[in-house]
């Protein structure tokens, strides 16, 4: 079976701009023309300058290709064995920076193609039998993107990681739970990191589940009809470790959602790490306090000498939105399309190879950043006691007494005014004061009250009991083991 290439990014290699009238010779559709094509016409419909970097799935391709028509009797064994000695030395030479790219020569796939025949000769020019451009650009990309989800879902575990590595040693810190930005309710700060190794676990949920469309072979389906030659696409497909072929050629070769579908998975994770960073550069500033960035991830202000400021979240934070508009990108390319392949597809290559790498470079930074991520405990916990923080556990405390929670609810209600009134939190009111609202509070109301009594008190699957979350630390382990298995 044919292994798949490393992923590779573009060659350094130059890139060359012959006249017009020598390149069209070597356009695989100048049999139609009178007149070469015009220098700005053809340097704007290249695309050599952002594809070449599918090089090695293109690559990939051809040597599947070719094995598949040598089996069929299309080409000759020692064809066959020509052409792929030609393709690795063709990519020997663009891995050595030694190969130069051809702008005339439109795109990858020309270019490989012209450099293979120019090596072995005709044998070369035998290798685009029962194929065209169009399942060929398919086939690379989805070669590439299966590729690209892979290194991301390995990305994504590394996070969680360091995310659990984090949680694990904040079981037991208490910082105060938010809602509406408004002090809510006490939480273990494991627990609140807990909550963004959720939202990951579905990204990469959501990643694994579009790999499955992703892996799928347009190859064979050659221009958008099939072709003539008796080909046998379940070889290709097994070759290039695809699922299965596409069932059909017009679709095969026009079809650009499993593209889309990526870009909406990758906007979602950008949108769960733009939340992380949000809090990041919240908890960071003076006004919070409640964690430090290493100095690594921060930069300074070239006016104000005191600045740390927490450039990596803020960035992250800004590439989501260049991801949004991405996917929005992708979905406009394709609202207009008439079947079959039309030359607006060349349009998808940038803003996915664009998403892929800022998602990886989030990705990284993100993982680097959390494993140096240090807690101020007591300024999490002094938080936590503004607020009134513990409000709904006197609540649950009333109606555990026998008062309907509406009632409860209002009794405290009153108590957080007098609070309020006096400056002080629920648990500095004194006895006589809290049973002056209901004759049923007694002296053991003041355990409910505590930081640490509160979260004890939420001992269920989910909650936020120092107990239950290093239980859920555990199954989070256990999930991350599995899915890497």
């Amino acid at each position: 079976m044919i292994q798949p290439p490393d992923p590779s990014s573009s060659s350094s290699s130059s890139t060359t701009t012959p006249s017009s009238t020598a390149a069209n010779a070597f356009k695989p559709w100048a049999g139609r023309f009178n007149e070469p094509t015009d220098a700005f016409v053809e340097a704007f419909t290249a695309s050599v300058d952002f594809d070449r970097r599918l090089y090695a799935y293109d690559i990939q391709g051809s040597i599947a290709h070719a094995t598949m028509l040598a089996r069929q009797g299309i080409l000759t064994a020692a064809e066959r064995e020509a052409i792929v000695a030609g393709l690795e030395r063709v990519r020997g030479r663009i891995e050595a920076g030694d190969f130069a790219w051809s702008i005339p020569l439109e795109d990858v796939h020309m270019n490989v193609e012209t450099a293979l025949t120019g090596d072995i000769g005709e044998a070369g020019k035998k290798l685009h039998t029962g194929r065209s451009r169009n399942d060929q650009v398919a086939t690379d990309v989805r070669l590439w993107l299966r590729a690209e989800i892979d290194t991301l879902d390995r990305a994504i575990a590394r996070l969680q990681t360091a995310l659990l590595d984090l949680a694990e040693r904040e079981v037991d810190t208490i910082l105060p739970g938010f809602t509406h930005l408004q002090v809510a309710q006490p939480v273990s700060f494991g627990h609140h990191l807990l909550a963004w190794f959720e939202m990951l676990a579905r990204d990469r949920e959501r990643l694994a589940d579009g790999r499955k469309r992703v892996n799928v072979m347009p190859l064979g389906a050659a221009a958008l009809a099939g072709t003539t030659y008796p080909i046998d696409r379940h070889l290709t497909a097994e070759l290039l470790r695809f699922d299965r072929p596409a069932e059909n050629s017009l679709d095969a070769v026009s079809d650009r959602d499993f593209a889309i579908e990526f870009a909406a998975t990758a906007s979602i994770l950008m949108m769960h790490l733009s939340r992380f960073s949000e809090e990041l550069i919240l908890w960071s500033s003076a006004q919070f306090g409640f964690v430090d960035l290493a100095d690594a991830f921060c930069t300074g202000s070239s006016i104000m000498p005191q600045k740390k400021n927490p450039d990596v979240p803020e960035l992250v934070r800004g590439k989501a939105g260049r991801i949004f508009g991405h996917l929005m990108a992708l979905l406009t390319l394709m609202k207009g399309q008439p079947l079959a392949y039309n030359k607006d597809n060349q349009e998808d290559k940038e803003p996915l190879f664009d998403t892929v790498d800022n998602l990886k470079g989030c990705l990284k930074v993100f993982a680097d950043l959390m494993a140096r991520l240090t807690c101020n405990r007591e300024r999490m916990r002094a938080a936590a006691r503004q607020g009134f923080a513990t409000a709904t556990d006197l609540a649950d405390y009333l109606v555990r007494r026998g008062v309907p929670f509406r009632d409860a609810h209002e009794i405290v209600g009153k108590a957080v005014a007098l609070g309020v009134r006096e400056g002080r939190d629920l648990a500095e009111l004194s006895l006589t004061e809290l049973q002056a609202f209901s004759p049923l509070i007694e002296e053991d109301v003041f355990a409910c009250l505590t930081l640490e009594g509160s979260l004890a008190a939420r001992d269920h699957i989910g909650g936020t009991a120092p107990n239950q979350v290093r239980a859920a630390l555990a199954r989070a382990r256990q999930r991350l083991a599995g899915a890497d298995a």
